[in-house]
Order: structure tokens, then sequence, then C-alpha cells
């Protein structure tokens, strides 16, 4: 009977626990809830890795605009007319319109769109959004939050923006009013504010309308992350294409009448006619619905996040245009506003939210691409001007070179290579031509991203065959040329510096190494003397007699000026230099 009556509390003690654990494993079976505030890139990719890892849970996706998925950077090939569907731009690569049907029928998202997300309770972990056909407000609960508002336009803070005639191309709207315009066929001139990536496809998109294009940059160049000499190459192609580039110059007034635009003032007084101008100034993050939730904020006005994609809050993941992460190369954070990250960042979020931070997100080397009529321009990690800017002791060298051998149609490809002189870490690579920059720059951007010397790159097992590629492909050219330059096998000098001495008048002997019929087809007209590589040896008697004398090699490419130079310095020439990328990579006007 004691030993009954001991048992007894036992059992009543335990009843309780039992209880308990019942209930905790009822409560763990319950489905997350997951809010997703934005809807174009970041957040659709959350949302369905976030699924496809857990089929249970309750996912929210949230949306502004009437449309879900855009895929924005095609937006100024469909206004060009490269396709007519407009679908096509909503569409999975199988052309299901990615619609909330779509996203609750394939995918069990409720997808609502068209409907604003006005603020967020961190404390009752709610978000509060209005209706804005109807203007009801809903409250909705969330266990996790994802934030991805994305960016908007950067409007000049200058008179007469809202005139009508004045568009940006950053909505499905915005590329349908472009379009319209564009198949009505009743603009004759008009501006593109603006010459980055987007300004210049822009450019192109309308000049295929038959539109007279000007478009005006502030800047000293076009395409900023390019250095000087390439933007150059890129600014003089688009001249050809019957476009207009203005740069250092910004607008200081758009001109309306009655309402509508008419024209564009520039700074120095210079007015444009137009019907039509295209704001594509850069972006900035939207991040003010976070900053008052009281989020951790960036530079800026951009949302701050750990190496997970996680906020200052531990329940709330942000991603996409809206956030600032690490630049690769230099550890600071920059915002980087591209559709290819927006998407990786978003699929790590997605994870980390159903697994708790088991997948990182290490960061950006700002590796983009675009196409500038029949010109292609890439860039990945540091411009030499950016490489300067962050404290790196920079070498650059830049090469010209068809794409594949002549008999297979080659192309010309002209790139600039970026590296520290003192480890020989490659920092950044430039690549533009109407050859295969895209490819150049995938290889680049992994030579990068894993921190590769130049000496590694040297020898780089990558595939061969005529069709795609010269035997030793244009990037590992490029490293052997960096090579020889930081070994001090060859003495490079950009065009630019060369085009200096020449302006300032400076004592130097140019040897142009080309054949005659090259000489007379195009020269540069600057002073050169022509002798060609084969003739060299038998007239070096008529060369400087001072060995000592600064004497500059070039050719198509400069491969002849570099094989001229080393001949030149094996008999006794010290001050012997090799213009880099030859009279192909000269940016400046020529005599003919």
């Amino acid at each position: 009977m004691p030993h009954k009556i001991k048992k007894c509390p036992q059992i009543v003690l335990q009843v309780p626990q039992l209880f308990k654990n019942k209930r905790k494993q009822k409560m763990s079976n319950d489905p997350t809830k997951i809010v997703i505030i934005g809807g174009s890139a970041a957040g659709p990719k959350a949302a369905s890795k976030a699924r496809r890892m857990d089929q249970h849970a309750e996912i929210t996706l949230i949306q502004k605009s009437p449309d879900l998925s855009m895929a924005s950077c095609g937006y100024p090939y469909y206004v060009g007319g490269t396709f007519d569907n407009r679908n096509q731009l909503l569409c999975t690569p199988t052309g299901v319109t990615r619609d909330p049907e779509f996203f609750l029928r394939d995918k069990d998202i409720k997808a609502i769109t068209e409907t604003e997300v006005t603020s967020i309770n961190r404390k009752d972990k709610t978000v509060t959004c209005k209706n804005l056909k109807s203007g009801e407000e809903t409250t909705i609960a969330y266990d996790k939050l994802v934030i991805s508002t994305g960016a908007s336009p950067i409007i000049p803070p200058v008179p007469g923006t809202d005139l009508e005639g004045i568009t940006t191309l950053q909505s499905m709207r915005d590329a349908d009013y472009l379009r319209k315009i564009r198949d009505e066929k009743k603009i004759e001139n008009a501006v593109v504010v603006g010459g980055g990536l987007i300004g210049i496809e822009t450019c192109e998109a309308l000049n295929l309308a038959g539109i007279n294009i000007t478009v005006v940059e502030m800047l000293p160049q076009i395409l900023m992350f390019l250095d000087w000499e390439l933007a150059k190459i890129l600014e003089n192609h688009i001249r050809t294409k019957a476009s207009h580039i203005v740069t250092d110059n910004p607008v200081a007034e758009f001109l309306g009448k009655d309402g509508k635009l008419y024209g564009v003032k520039l700074r120095n007084g210079t007015e444009l006619p137009c019907e039509l101008a295209v704001i594509s100034a850069g972006v900035k993050a939207n991040g003010q619905l976070a900053a008052d939730a009281g989020l951790e904020m960036g530079e800026r006005g951009c949302i701050s996040i750990n190496e997970y994609m996680q906020t200052s809050d531990q329940d709330i993941y942000a991603a996409g245009d809206c956030v600032e992460i690490p630049h690769l190369i230099t550890g600071k954070k920059v915002h980087a506003p591209f559709g290819d990250l927006a998407n990786l960042e978003g699929r790590i979020v997605g994870q980390n939210i159903i697994t708790g931070n088991q997948k990182k997100f290490p960061g950006t080397t700002q590796t983009g691409v675009c196409k500038v009529f029949d010109y292609n321009a890439g860039a990945t990690g540091l411009s030499e001007a950016n490489a300067i800017k962050s404290g790196y002791d920079a070498v650059s060298v830049i090469t010209a070179s068809p794409d594949k051998p002549g008999f297979m149609g080659a192309k010309l490809l002209i790139i600039k290579m970026v590296a520290d002189a003192k480890t020989g870490q490659v920092l950044g690579v430039q690549c533009i031509g109407p050859g295969d920059a895209s490819k150049r720059i995938a290889i680049a951007a992994m030579a990068v991203n894993n921190k590769m010397t130049v000496e590694q790159m040297t020898t780089l097992d990558l595939p061969y065959a005529p069709p795609f590629s010269p035997a030793i492909d244009n990037i590992i050219a490029s490293a052997h040329a960096m090579e020889n330059k930081m070994n001090g096998q060859m003495n490079g000098i950009s065009c630019r510096e060369v085009k200096a001495k020449v302006d300032a008048g400076e004592d130097v002997y140019i040897l142009d190494n080309r054949s005659p019929g090259e000489y007379q087809q195009m020269r540069l007209g600057i002073g050169e003397v022509l002798i060609p590589i084969g003739d060299l040896r038998k007239r070096m008697n008529e060369l400087p007699e001072d060995k000592n004398k600064e004497i500059i090699c070039y050719c198509k490419i400069s491969l002849r000026g570099y094989e001229a130079a080393s001949l030149l310095m094996a008999n006794g020439w010290t001050n012997v230099k090799v213009m880099e990328g030859g009279i192909l990579a000269w940016p400046f006007p020529r005599e003919k």
C-alpha cells in the first residue's frame, strides 16, 4: 500500500507533461505562414523555393502592380519589336502565364495583385494591405516575412518632369506605352536621359522604330561599368546607327506647352526638340516600408541584411533591388539591382525560411552584359578606375582579337583586364565588340569570383573548336598579354595615353607595322611611320639613331606591334612600347 501511494504522485505529474508534449507536437504541425511583399523577381522566386521545400506552408505573395514575375530586362526588346506578344514577358519557359491563377493552381501560393502593403507590425507579426482598386484594407499575419519591394526610377530634380510625353521604362505599363508609340509611328524625335544599361537598350529600341534618338548623359561617358576608352568605342558605334550621344551635360529642364513635352534643355543651354523623353537615370531602392518598420537600413536607402538575407529582425528577410550586398572584391556593401541576382537571392531566402539559415549568399562581382546595336558589352569585377579608387595598385592591359578563326566568320572582341600589381589577382574584366563578349565575361566572372591570378588564367583549359573560339581563347590571350606586361616582357601603352602624348606635342616615334594595303585603307594620321613587320629587320637603319628614343609600335590589333617591339628591344632600343589593342581599339577620330 505505501508503495502504491508513492507511485500516485508520479502518475499525476506525468499527465500534464504528456499533454504538453502532444500540444507541442500539434503546434509544430501547424503550417508556417509566409508572407512575401513584392511579386517581380526575388519575391516569386522565394515563394516558389519555399513551396518546393515545404508543401504545407501557407504562402501569400502580395504585389502592388497588376502583373507578376515580369521579365523586366526584356522590356526594351518588346518595345523595339524583337517580339510582339507582350505575354511572353510574363510566361514560364513552357508558355504558361504567371498570373494569380497559375500560382494558386500550380504552386498553391496565394498571389494578390494590385495591393499595396502600407505597414509592417513586427510586434504582432502582421502586415496591413490596401487594395488599390477598392481601397479596402486588410491585415495578414505572418510567421516569416520577406520584403522584395524592388527599386524605383531616379527622376532628375529639374522642372517639367510632369509633362505628357515623359516616361521611364521600369514597368509593364511603361513598356506598353513605349510599344504603342513605336507601333503608331507618330513620334519623330526622342531624348533618352541616362546612358546606363537601360538607357542604351532603350536608345536602340526606339531607333529601330525610326525615331531620331539623342542620349543625354550627365557624366563624361556612357556605361559607367566600363572604363572610358571602351565606352568611347561603343559611343562611336552608336553614332554610326544615326543616334546621337551627349555626355558631361545634364538635363536642366523639360520644356512643354499646354502640358505636353516639346523639348529638353541642357545645362549648357542647348535645346533638343523632342516629343518623347525616356528617363533612365538609374534606380533607388524601395526601402521606406522597411525603414518605417524600424529595420536596420544601409546606405542609399537600401535594407541591411546578413549573409542569410536576414534583416535585423530574425523573422524578416529581404532580397532583390531593395537590399545592399557585399562586393566580393572590395568587401564594401553595394546596391546591385540586377535581375539574375534578385532571383539568386530570392531562392536563398526561400530555402532559409524553411531550413533555418543553412544557405549563405556571399555577394556580387557586379557582372553584367548588354547589347549595343551590333556590339555586345560586358564587365565583371572592378574597372581600372574603380580599382584605383578602391586603393589597389592596379595594372591593366587591352587586347583586340577575333572571337574565332577568320574562316569561321570571325568578329572582333576588345578586352580590358585589370589586375592587382602586387598579388597578380584578377580584379576585373571588360569586353566589347560584335563578337561573343558574353562568353568571355562569363569565364572572367568565374575567375574573379574565385580570386584567380593572371598566371592561373594563362593556362585555363577551355573548350575549343573553330566554330566557337580561337585555339587560344581571347580571355586567355588577354591574360597572356597581362602576364607579359607584368613580367616586363611587354611595355604596353593605351590608345588614350598615345593620344595624350600626340596632343601634348611630345617627341615620340610612332611605328605602324601593318602592310601598305592596310595603311591605305585605314590609318590614324598622327604622324606615324609605316614599316611592315616583314620589312623591319632590313629597314632598322630608318629608325631613330638614339636608342633611348620613345618608340610606340602598333598594327591592326598590335600582335605585329608586339613582335616589332620585341625585335627592337633585342637590337638595343630601350624605350619601346606597344599600343595596346592596335588601331581597332583606337577610340578617337582617324585620318581614314
